[in-house]
């Protein structure tokens, strides 16, 4: 085949960060058949396990071929070397710590509303990091990186929609 254009920081910054984006969505969805979610929930949140449980080994594969550091898929922040001090850094639209056990409390209705806001945080977040990649000069070039990027892009703003609908359907009525 043609040789991919090489690749950039900007590439393995994406999909090193989006690993760790995508472990966070994969534990809360998984938090929903134990919460008293609905049943339009459940199958949302089954599709995004799923889903993104396809793509963390996409990214994984990717950043092995390259002979890059591969993240482990778990749920926590990111680490980062800067000035030879390691950093944590949650990626855009993550979830702290305080909305996790927010969430985590939560039950029934409670739990699908807060659930439903809090993913809609999270994709906007994954479409901030999409943008930053495509802003990134040369960045976004290799043929997987674009194209994944991309699905990235279509996906969550379909589901980001079909969420935004879902939370006006419970919203409360006072």
């Amino acid at each position: 085949g043609i040789p991919s254009l090489p690749h950039t920081a900007a590439d393995v910054h994406f999909m090193s960060g989006m690993i760790h984006h995508h472990a966070q969505a994969v534990l809360i969805a998984r938090w929903v058949p134990t919460h008293g979610a609905s049943a339009e929930l459940q199958r949302l949140a089954e599709r995004i396990v799923v889903g993104q449980n396809d793509e963390i080994a996409l990214m994984q594969n990717w950043l092995r071929d390259r002979r890059e550091p591969v993240p482990d898929g778990h749920a926590g922040p990111m680490k980062m070397k800067m000035n030879g001090m390691d950093h944590e850094m949650l990626m855009p639209g993550m979830l702290s710590d305080e909305q996790l056990k927010q969430l985590d409390a939560s039950r029934a209705i409670e739990f699908d509303r807060l659930f439903l806001r809090f993913m809609i945080q999270h994709h906007e977040g994954a479409i901030t990091m999409v943008n930053e990649l495509f802003g990134s000069p040369g960045a976004g070039q290799d043929e997987v990186v674009f194209r994944f990027a991309s699905d990235v892009y279509a996906d969550q703003t379909t589901e980001i929609d079909r969420m935004e609908k879902m939370l006006a359907a419970r919203s409360q009525d006072d």
